[in-house]
Parts: C-alpha cells; structure tokens; sequence
C-alpha cells in the first residue's frame, strides 16, 4: 500500500509543489491539500492519512495548535495513536513554533527550501515511525532554542544515567548525523545504535529521535556536557 499524504499549507505554489513531488513517486499518495489547520483536522479525521505534511504558520489554526489537537485525541483514543505521523515544514530556521511541536510530537522537521529528495525521506521516515530533519533545523534551531544559560534546568531528568555510549549516540544525533553515520563513526554496528537509541527513548521518555535531539541541546550534552 502506497503511503497516504494529507498537505496543509495556506499558500498553494507550496502545496502544488509539494503534491507534484510526493505524486512522482510510486509509494506515495497525496489525499488531499488544504489552506488552514482547520481544514488539515477535518482531513486527519476523513482519510486517516499516514502522514500529514505541515505548515507551522497558517492562519487561524496553525501548524502547532494542529499538533496539540491531534497529540489530544491520540492519548484520549488510542486507536489514533499511529496515525498520522506529522512532518513540520517551514520557512524559519530559528522558529520557537518548531521547538513547541517537536516537543508535541512531530515526526519530522524540514525547512521549504529543502531538496525533493529530502522531502520524500521525510515523508517516508514518518511513515515507519522514524523521522528525518534537516540538518540545518537540528543544529542551528534546537542549539539556538537551548537555554543560552543554565543549560539542563529546564531538561527533563531520564529515569537512568545515560551510558558512557548511549551519550556518544545522543551527541551525534544531536549534531544531524543519521544513524548509519553514527554507526560508521563509532565503529559500531547499525543495529547496535538502534538499540543504544531505543534504551534512551525509554530513559528520557521520548517519543521519537527528534525529542531526543532537543533534549540533547536543552540538557547540554549536545555541546559537551554530560
């Protein structure tokens, strides 16, 4: 089965590109694009779309208020908990919007001028319950959105010391590597940094890498605390 889409952007170059790129590929369909975040829930709850790519500032109900709603219904009614897996999509590199849905569960996180390639990843990533964001997203925003003194005060505390090598896992992923880089410069296996990932998920309560990445950046590992 080919993966569902859902496309909410209120200006529509951005949607008709995005469906043009999405429909080129034979493992994606796109359902439907939408201009507001009202039109993006009524969507969710119609076509129960795999994936909804979103857009952070629309008017009315934006982008976040959108991931609020739906992180609301997943934990009230579990048979929604998989569904849709979201993908932010922005024009603001140092947008604190971003930081608030990664927090509210966002799969993944591009800016606008990221590559097809790159886009369909994400998608794709989302899809499995992985994620994908630009690099350019988890280094400059989450370092920047990082509390610029204190750093660790507003962290969130895991419910077991991370290891020596899970921290080592944390800093790379932190830094924007995937996880086969991660493995190749740690002279690990690929699936030994999917478990040293899954222990800190379960430490740190996660719900994806990408909450991860920002509690790297929150707590100071990321910058080389420990």
């Amino acid at each position: 089965m080919p993966i569902s889409v859902v496309i909410a952007d209120d200006q529509e170059m951005v949607r008709t590109g995005f469906r043009m790129i999405l429909e080129s590929r034979p493992d994606i369909e796109v359902l439907d694009d939408v201009v507001d975040g009202e039109a993006a829930l009524d969507a969710v709850e119609r076509l129960r779309p795999d994936v909804l790519l979103l857009d952070i500032r629309m008017p009315g109900t934006d982008g976040l208020e959108v991931t609020r709603r739906l992180a609301e219904r997943a934990a009230a009614h579990p048979e929604y908990q998989e569904k849709p897996r979201i993908v932010i999509v922005t024009t603001f590199d140092l947008d604190a919007y971003v930081h608030a849905a990664l927090r509210g569960g966002a799969s993944g996180f591009l800016l606008k001028d990221a590559s097809p390639a790159m886009l369909v990843e994400a998608v794709r990533a989302a899809a499995v319950g992985d994620s994908l964001v630009s690099p350019a997203i988890t280094v400059r925003l989450l370092r920047e959105l990082a509390p610029a003194t204190g750093r660790g005060s507003t962290a969130r505390t895991p419910s077991e010391p991370l290891t020596e090598r899970e921290q080592d896992v944390v800093r790379a992923l932190a830094s924007g590597r995937t996880n086969a880089e991660i493995a190749a410069e740690l002279y690990v296996s690929l699936s030994t940094v999917k478990t040293h990932l899954a222990r800190v998920q379960t430490k740190l309560a996660a719900r994806n890498r990408v909450e991860i990445a920002a509690w790297a950046w929150a707590s100071g590992l990321a910058a080389g605390g420990t």
